[in-house]
């Protein structure tokens, strides 16, 4: 299926890998082809989406923040993905509990040319790639002293800090390396997107904002710890350690805090809840710390006003969400791109679901420009040497689909 969608400028294919976080409702989606797009600005995007009947696929680049909260542009991202962008697609495959359905003119052909079409492997291939860090760790742990004295004088509680690793001049094919990366790293917020010559092959844990009926859901991650695989006793001494780990849970609450009231200017008084606080899940690479909380919307609130009140989400920004956007852009070498905006769908009901881009290689094959983006939760109590670890801990699965990337 991967390999026949190729032949299209345009497609998303969404997976949960076999992972039941609710709510949830398909195991994967494939939308190729365009229909229609909305790519003008944010009222032809609240037309474009409450239109119904439809499904709509797209993404949300961390940039259109610039437009939703008044911060002047950062810097051009070399992997071109636009603020953002939204389709109709011409053809969709919906699978669920064994059954495909197939939404298109011509289904039936469709499933044929998909059957006849040579299966990719994902077989690693000799040449591996080398990204370097946009960034040396010492200055890296220097960006962190400096971003905790801002702290220490009250600008912010806690700031997400992001660091790029990237390469120039490559060629990788980007469909065998996301059956690479999801061959090693399975999530449940999975997607490889195509829009024209950019390309994102991502394996996300998690979920930014997700609409069923009147409820809207947030599911932040905030808190990580390796895994041990090979040992099993030490693999759930590892899970125990960050259920009770005051740091993380003191980063998780602080995202927590923030997701509740940004729902709360959407969402019906006294309607948002936690549902879930310090849940512990485990992935492929960590063991993470996820909370879920839910509002009941307010009546005709549009899709622009939603993104308003929640984008960027919490657990890439931090608190106060507006003036860690400023000290982002300030200290952070470069702009994000789509890394830590979302990627998802519209139902033809009207309900979404979107991810938050993270664990991610960013690829535009017309630049043969190659990028990932590794951050974590800076507080005014963080050792700057563990972040750098953590960082290169979240980016363990990309280094080794890039060691075999060519």
């Amino acid at each position: 299926m991967l390999g026949w969608v190729k032949q299209f400028n345009i497609f998303c294919f969404l997976d949960s890998c076999n992972y039941t976080i609710a709510p949830q409702r398909f195991q994967w989606l494939l939308a190729a082809g365009v229909q229609t797009e909305a790519t003008a600005n944010l009222h032809h995007l609240d037309q474009f989406v409450a239109t119904p009947g439809q499904w709509k696929f797209g993404h949300l680049g961390y940039e259109l923040k610039n437009s939703l909260h008044d911060i002047p542009a950062s810097a051009h991202n070399k992997v071109g993905f636009p603020g953002f962008y939204f389709f109709v697609p011409q053809i969709v495959l919906e699978f669920d509990d064994d059954k495909l359905i197939i939404h298109a003119d011509e289904p039936e052909a469709i499933y044929q040319a998909i059957q006849n079409h040579e299966p990719i492997t994902g077989e690693p291939a000799p040449n591996a790639l080398t990204p370097r860090s946009r960034i040396s760790k010492e200055q890296y742990i220097d960006c962190i002293h400096k971003l905790q004295k801002h702290i220490a004088r009250g600008d912010c509680y806690e700031i997400n800090f992001c660091v790029e690793f990237f390469c120039d001049d490559v060629l990788p094919d980007p469909l065998t390396a996301f059956k690479r990366l999801q061959q090693i790293s399975p999530n449940p917020f999975s997607a490889f997107y195509k829009w024209n010559d950019s390309y994102l092959l991502c394996a996300s844990p998690e979920r930014f904002l997700c609409r069923k009926n009147d409820k809207l859901f947030s599911q932040p991650i905030k808190g990580t710890i390796e895994r041990d695989r090979d040992n099993v006793a030490r693999d759930e001494d590892l899970k125990k350690q960050l259920s009770v780990s005051k740091k993380d849970q003191a980063e998780n609450v602080m995202v927590v805090d923030l997701v509740r009231n940004d729902l709360s200017r959407i969402c019906q008084d006294d309607s948002v809840k936690v549902d879930e606080l310090f849940g512990i899940y485990t992935f492929p690479q960590v063991h993470q710390m996820i909370s879920t909380i839910s509002g009941t919307i307010k009546e005709r609130i549009s899709f622009s006003e939603i993104l308003k009140a929640t984008f960027p989400m919490g657990s890439m920004t931090g608190a106060p969400k507006h003036r860690v956007m400023e000290l982002i852009d300030e200290y952070e070498t470069g702009s994000r791109g789509i890394f830590s905006g979302a990627v998802g769908y519209f139902s033809p009901d009207g309900d979404f679901d979107f991810n938050v881009v993270i664990r991610s290689i960013m690829y535009n094959a017309a630049n043969k420009y190659l990028s990932y983006q590794v951050g974590s939760g800076i507080t005014f109590y963080s050792n700057a040497e563990d972040e750098w670890n953590e960082c290169l801990l979240k980016a363990e699965a990309m280094r080794e689909v890039l060691d075999s990337a060519q």
